[in-house]
């Protein structure tokens, strides 16, 4: 199949071009459900079900829910969904458990991270699905694509999570220079607005992460979406101190688990030592959010916010049509 027949299936089921990000402890299935009858993309890391049972379960309930909103609302758009993979079996313990797992319960689309996508895109392929990738870098991208994806997320500078640090107009142009399929936006896209400048530079889709952490339905603690709530982007470091890893988290959880940021910065704390300071772990204690986190005012609902979503995106789109 090619690009536009891929395309035209899944935006058909689509009421906006947006993939609701996976977030490690904080997706899970009420708001991948939620995000897919309000016409996006819902999806959640296999490792958020702590056991392979859980994960069984959590797919068994996803499709059952997603096929009973299409028979109840035979006219309405219900979004496909994916489930995010650790595609490196030193980072994930269960590799081969939720790989069969997948292959069972045939996901629309999965996402991987880490490692080498080959074996899921010989599984996912094999069922009709599509595999996306998350990369932070033309070395991973070329390298996914090499390995047969459907799609790759280019994860950019001020994304939640582990994130990159190219700028988006660049690293998408130049992805676009050596691969044909899908692309996907990450990185600090929180409105319409951001949605359709993501998809006049050339994105197929946005990547919404940060925005639907303050959701109702999602796992964080009430504590984590206020703080989302009160924060802006300079509340947001970027740091491999906990995780090994560069991601973007919110300062103010780095102090409540008693480390001083600017011990960060002046190397007094570091991915080695920093265990020392805190018995802290990365996203259950220390929260993450990407720089989009000023547009986050309220806890509201997915389907609330899909709305919100919907209707700047369009009031962009009229204004744009205007100005033309």
């Amino acid at each position: 199949m090619n690009k536009n027949h891929l395309l035209s299936d899944i935006t058909s089921q689509m009421t906006l071009p947006v993939i609701m990000a996976p977030m490690f402890l904080v997706s899970n299935p009420t708001t991948v459900i939620e995000g897919c009858k309000a016409g996006i993309i819902g999806s959640f890391p296999a490792l958020n079900a702590r056991k392979g049972d859980t994960f069984a379960e959590w797919m068994t309930e996803i499709k059952s829910e997603i096929q009973k909103a299409k028979a109840e609302n035979p006219g309405s758009k219900i979004a496909p969904w994916a489930v995010n993979f650790i595609s490196h079996k030193k980072n994930n313990k269960r590799y081969d458990e939720d790989l069969e797992l997948i292959e069972k319960y045939q996901p629309p689309i999965v996402i991987t991270s880490l490692g080498d996508p080959k074996p899921v895109v010989d599984i996912v392929h094999q069922y009709g699905g599509l595999v996306f990738a998350d990369v932070i870098n033309i070395f991973f991208a070329k390298k996914a694509a090499d390995k047969g994806v459907d799609g790759l997320i280019l994860v950019c500078n001020g994304a939640g999570g582990h994130a990159g640090t190219y700028h988006p107009m660049a690293f998408l142009k130049e992805v676009k220079q050596f691969f044909n399929g899908v692309t996907v936006l990450a990185g600090s896209i929180s409105d319409g607005r951001d949605v359709l400048a993501a998809e006049v530079m050339g994105a197929d889709f946005a990547y919404i992460g940060t925005k639907f952490i303050a959701a109702a339905e999602s796992s964080a603690p009430e504590e984590y979406q206020e703080m989302l709530v009160q924060s802006t982007m300079e509340d947001i470091m970027y740091t491999d101190v906990f995780s090994g890893v560069n991601a973007n988290y919110l300062i103010p959880s780095i102090k409540q688990v008693g480390i001083d940021p600017k011990d960060i910065l002046e190397k007094k704390v570091n991915k080695h030592n920093v265990s020392e300071h805190s018995e802290t772990k990365a996203w259950k204690d220390v929260w993450s959010a990407g720089h989009g986190v000023g547009s986050v005012t309220k806890i509201q609902t997915v389907r609330q916010m899909t709305k919100e979503l919907k209707e700047s995106y369009r009031e962009a789109h009229n204004q744009l049509t205007v100005k033309q």
